[in-house]
């Protein structure tokens, strides 16, 4: 079972990536934003929120990478977009290398019409202006349009990986807005996204203050005494 739950989601709908990155470093995880992705049709307004279903890729052995692989119905690419689970983000292991896609618009679109909540990869995606054109959230590093076995070979499903030089386990909660992607370790989602969601709160009455010409100092953080009081008052009246 996800830790995630309907009501962590709302909450996580309305946070950002940067904020659930300060309150992972509260708690001494710095390592959690996968580095270098970037989303695929850049200025499409979404959250992707889902528990991870990995996908691992080695280097290409050439002799036993060729294109009659993907004849085989067990093929771990293939049968991993057949098994991601509805609701989860496919996240892919392809070791920061973007020479060759991780995945293309037919195996993206495929995801999309499964119901999967989104794909990060640390490499590139071929078809990546279709890819751009689909309602399902993609995050990659660069075009690559060689197909994948020029120089991936997939080799596990599921299981822990690195991507982007951060630690991914199955079921861990992958967020992505549009600067980027976050892990939440799956045993801390409930305080990470309550936190988070304070944290909007605040940010959101510092920021409606500092454009009214207020310093951020006593401000943010709340060291002047009034400031918290303040922001109580805010919050009620802005039903926050």
């Amino acid at each position: 079972m996800s830790a995630l739950t309907d009501a962590l989601r709302q909450q996580l709908e309305q946070v950002s990536v940067a904020t659930i990155t300060t309150a992972l470093f509260k708690r001494g995880l710095r390592n959690q934003l996968i580095q270098g992705v970037y989303p695929v049709g850049p200025g499409k307004k979404t959250r992707m929120i889902g528990p991870a279903f990995t996908l691992r890729y080695m280097p290409a052995r050439e002799d036993l990478n060729q294109l009659s692989v993907f004849r085989d119905r067990e093929h771990p690419q293939r049968k991993a977009i057949e098994e991601c689970p509805p609701g989860s983000v496919f996240v892919i292991d392809s070791r920061k290398d973007g020479r060759a896609a991780s995945a293309g618009g037919i195996l993206v679109t495929r995801l999309q019409q499964r119901g999967v909540a989104g794909i990060v990869t640390d490499g590139g995606f071929r078809d990546s202006a279709e890819i751009a054109g689909l309602s399902i959230p993609a995050y990659h590093h660069n075009p690559a349009p060689p197909t994948n076995l020029t120089h991936h070979q997939a080799i596990d499903i599921n299981v822990p990986i690195g991507c982007g030089d951060a630690p991914v386990f199955p079921g861990d909660i992958i967020f992505g807005d549009e600067e980027g992607v976050v892990v939440i370790p799956a045993h801390l989602v409930e305080e990470i996204a309550q936190e988070a969601f304070e944290m909007t709160a605040f940010e959101d009455f510092v920021t409606e203050k500092v454009k009214e010409g207020r310093s951020v100092l006593g401000l943010y953080p709340a060291t002047d005494p009034n400031t918290l009081d303040e922001f109580a008052e805010w919050r009620k009246a802005n039903q926050r």
